[in-house]
């Protein structure tokens, strides 16, 4: 009885492709893993094309809500942005992916998984660190990086390979942009993309959205509701987040919202140039943090801002599944008991537009915020806050003017 490989299966020319070279190089049962977080395209065929291709069975796993439960809305919760800008769709995913290879490879009792990710990239590094924390004993083949057996270096090189191995399927060898989707987001790289000093041609990259010149004149106003960081409505009607997120995506698509173009720094240590599209996602994250700008103390705040990024940094590197993530998320989850509330804005020309935020749980009190004197707020008191606040200022100051006159 041969040993068996789980393959994460896109229907794509890599993933087709290494079908058979799993087969000819390790002689594995191949079982192939299509996981789906959302990400639109055709499901349909696959089953025929996998089989075709080599393969005993092929699994096809809608892991949507989970993706958005438990690894987005943590992400939203702590305003979790890599580098100033960009909202971690790829990274979020790979870790929710590797959870469910893991599992799939359990149940089929497979002593190895099987990726198609480059060796330039930094999602080898999210599904292995992964896998690695889950299924430690579990072998992990990246043909990418095995150069000595995976000879083919190009689209051209696949499709003969398919070929010669009785795989006659409708890819063709075009270059277009390199594209990762999910629920959350698209991602572009490639072509005019790789010269920094090109401007992308959005005519033809943008499949989400539009770009803010073309988005309509109007303006279109949305309400959201939150319960403790998490959203739970969208113009009064209820959904779950899935539902949320893709209706905002529609909004946000319309109107040129979240279209980013960043150089990023990837693990492995290279600059990479890219454009993503998130336009249901910065609505979210705006919302969420409209919402928090009334709920939250200064302080936490502060401390929060800090942990945003951490986790930002720790997701982008695929350490997901290690106990310092686990301390983050606690804490950032610590801090949602009352981000609670309703959160209203305009959307116009890829700008997002406050329209009023209301909290059961606000800490804006109009009486002290006003310029007239309150109950709260005796004016004189500042007097004495400001000589303590400013001590160490005036003892400094004190200190080099008596240093200086003895120097003299």
């Amino acid at each position: 009885m041969k040993e068996k490989v789980v393959l994460a299966y896109s229907g794509g020319l890599d993933t087709t492709a290494i079908i058979p070279w799993l087969k000819e190089n390790f002689d594995y049962e191949v079982i192939c893993c299509c996981i789906d977080c959302g990400q639109g395209e055709e499901l349909e065929g696959l089953h025929e094309r996998a089989r075709l291709s080599g393969a005993s069975k092929l699994y096809i796993e809608d892991i949507v809500d989970e993706f958005c439960d438990d690894y987005i809305v943590p992400c939203v919760q702590a305003n979790a942005v890599y580098e100033n800008k960009y909202l971690l769709g790829t990274s979020m995913a790979r870790p929710v992916i590797a959870k469910r290879l893991v599992e799939i490879a359990r149940k089929e009792g497979a002593v190895a998984i099987c990726h198609g990710a480059t060796g330039k990239g930094n999602d080898q590094i999210r599904f292995e660190l992964g896998i690695k924390a889950l299924a430690p004993d579990i072998k992990i083949i990246a043909p990418w990086r095995m150069t000595d057996i995976w000879t083919m270096q190009s689209r051209e090189d696949e499709i003969e390979y398919c070929k010669a191995h009785g795989i006659d399927l409708p890819f063709d060898a075009s270059h277009s942009y390199s594209r990762d989707r999910n629920l959350w987001h698209i991602s572009h790289e490639g072509l005019e993309l790789e010269d920094p000093s090109q401007e992308p041609n959005y005519d033809h990259l943008l499949v989400l959205s539009v770009s803010p010149e073309k988005a309509p004149d109007e303006g279109e106003y949305i309400t959201m509701t939150f319960e403790k960081g998490i959203p739970t409505s969208l113009n009064g009607e209820k959904m779950k987040v899935s539902d949320i997120i893709k209706k905002l995506n529609v909004l946000g698509g319309k109107h040129g919202i979240g279209i980013i173009d960043i150089v990023e720094n990837r693990v492995v240590g290279m600059k990479s140039r890219g454009v993503y599209e998130t336009p249901g996602g910065t609505i979210l994250m705006e919302a969420h943090q409209q919402l928090e700008e009334l709920v939250l103390d200064r302080a936490t705040m502060e401390a929060k801002k800090d942990m945003g990024n951490k986790l930002a940094q720790i997701v982008y590197e695929g350490k997901w599944f290690t106990p310092l993530c686990d301390a983050v998320r606690a804490f950032v989850k610590s801090t949602q008991e009352y981000v609670t509330g309703e959160v209203k804005f305009k959307l116009y020309k890829g700008n997002i537009i406050k329209a009023g935020t209301t909290s059961p749980y606000s800490l804006y009190n109009e009486s002290l915020a006003s310029f007239t004197t309150g109950d709260m707020y005796d004016h004189h008191d500042a007097d004495g806050f400001i000589t303590l606040f400013g001590l160490p200022l005036k003892v400094r100051a004190m200190k080099l003017a008596e240093v200086k006159a003895n120097e003299k």
